[in-house]
């Protein structure tokens, strides 16, 4: 047999590669590696159960369990040359070798070393490593534990192995401790913020007759040509934001930016930028209920009321 004494459900006497229990699946290879390891977790790569050896996206088939029929083997590999077929168990109570320095945790998550190197198969509780969906259940050896596998479904499987797009923010919730916030998912929060925060990317000129972007912080550096040229400026959309605006390039005519409401106790809703150089920067504040834009600076331009 291939374990040493006591009885097979007595996990104090048995190594890795052996499995427990009477609810678990347990499969046949008839295409395996050479020198498959037992007691690791293996890969399905192109229809053969190999080792892990460090390539990317494993498919994780389950751990290679020893051939309690038949002890030939030298405990610790699989010789394609005598055996037509390996077991591997997919689910279910199975005694695991673990990577030498890992310190799991009874219930902790269980990971499959993949650096290319001696330690490829070997459970870890590292979770950079591959996630082969089960958990540590106790250590029955020095290095060895015993875990419980549960293989993913296809769809949450597909999800986990996603790179980007797995979550939306709308599907984060936030705690916010601070209570910094009345939002309470990350989307939310997001969209609160940005347009408070300064971004090094400058808010494009919209030309003519075009309307300056009002969603964010950011400055505006507008382009005239040799006639006066026109813009216009909404009510801001959230409090906080500062937006500075100003005349980069004087094509020889003034920018003339109209506000939809007053941006001072004046009552003015018109600036003139006359030179190049000339700047405002407006911050928006709430009047009663009301979003509304204020002046903080004014370096030449032209304040009026039309």
């Amino acid at each position: 047999m291939a374990f040493a004494t006591g009885y097979k459900e007595d996990p104090d006497n048995i190594g890795a590669g052996e499995t427990l229990g009477v609810h678990h699946l347990i499969l046949t290879a008839t295409s395996f590696e050479n020198g498959l390891k037992v007691g690791r977790f293996a890969k399905l790569d192109t229809g053969r159960l190999d080792n892990m050896d460090g390539s990317a996206t494993p498919v994780i088939a389950g751990v290679v369990l020893r051939r309690v029929t038949n002890p030939v083997e030298d405990a610790a590999t699989i010789d394609s040359t005598l055996f037509s077929q390996v077991e591997y168990q997919r689910q279910g109570l199975v005694a695991v070798d673990v990577k030498t320095g890992e310190t799991p945790t009874k219930f902790g998550r269980v990971y499959a070393s993949n650096a290319g190197n001696a330690n490829d198969g070997l459970a870890t509780a590292t979770a950079t490593d591959v996630d082969v969906n089960a958990e540590f259940i106790e250590e029955i050896q020095a290095g060895v534990w015993l875990v419980y596998i549960t293989p993913a479904p296809g769809d949450v499987a597909a999800h986990i192995a996603e790179a980007t797009a797995a979550h939306a923010a709308s599907a984060i919730s936030l705690a916010d401790a601070g209570g910094l916030t009345a939002s309470t998912e990350l989307e939310a929060v997001i969209a609160e913020m940005l347009p408070n925060v300064a971004r090094i990317a400058a808010i494009a000129d919209p030309g003519d007759a075009g309307a300056i972007p009002v969603i964010r912080s950011g400055v505006c550096a507008l382009t005239t040509a040799g006639a006066g040229q026109t813009r216009t400026l909404a009510i801001p959309s959230v409090i906080g934001m500062q937006l500075a605006i100003v005349l980069a390039v004087d094509g020889g005519g003034d920018a003339v930016i109209t506000s939809a409401q007053a941006f001072n106790q004046t009552g003015n809703n018109t600036i003139t930028l006359n030179d190049a150089g000339d700047t405002v920067v407006l911050t928006s504040v709430l009047v009663g209920a009301a979003l509304r834009w204020r002046v903080l600076v004014n370096d030449g331009a032209t304040l009026a009321t039309v």
